[in-house]
């Protein structure tokens, strides 16, 4: 699953002593059905090199103009879930992520409240490009817990995790 994630999560690990030296991070996507599979790489794969010629991209655009987005009624429905597992010193935790839309609400809310956090909250003292992580932390997911976004921790095996402060 090729996204923007990875050199986020490792930027983060690079930058915050708490991740320690022996860091690793990989994603993926569960899916059921080998078809379902096939048919998203394909439909993927054919859009993105569709969208290089010109004729296609006329094409495609005329399918959504810019502006144009799901309606009311669909972002309402729209969901995700992410899981989160840590492994490392015999330890292990796994945490759950969920909210609504996540194309068009939850990425407003994410926005709006990181903005908000910059501004208003007492921040770790850091400087430079950051990620997310590196830059807000802590008050982050509390102002996202408060707009909507779950943080659960469904598993915790171990020897007691410390606190990412």
């Amino acid at each position: 699953m090729p996204t923007i994630e990875q050199q986020n999560v490792l930027r983060s690990a690079r930058t915050l002593d708490r991740y320690g030296p022996d860091f690793r991070y990989g994603h993926f996507v569960v899916i059921k059905r080998l078809r379902t599979l096939a048919g998203l790489a394909a439909g993927l794969g054919a859009a993105a090199a569709l969208s290089q010629l010109r004729p296609a991209r006329t094409l495609l655009l005329r399918f959504r103009k810019p502006g144009e987005g799901p309606s009311a009624e669909q972002r309402a429905s729209g969901w995700f879930t992410q899981q989160i597992v840590a492994e490392g010193a015999g330890s292990r935790i796994v945490v759950e992520v969920s909210g609504g839309d996540p194309w068009y609400g939850e990425a407003a809310k994410i926005l709006a409240e990181s903005a908000l956090c910059l501004v208003y909250d007492h921040l770790p003292p850091a400087s430079g490009q950051l990620t997310a992580a590196a830059a807000m932390g802590e008050p982050l997911i509390g102002r996202l817990s408060r707009a909507g976004i779950t943080f659960r921790v469904t598993e915790r095996t171990g020897a007691q995790l410390r606190p990412c402060t």
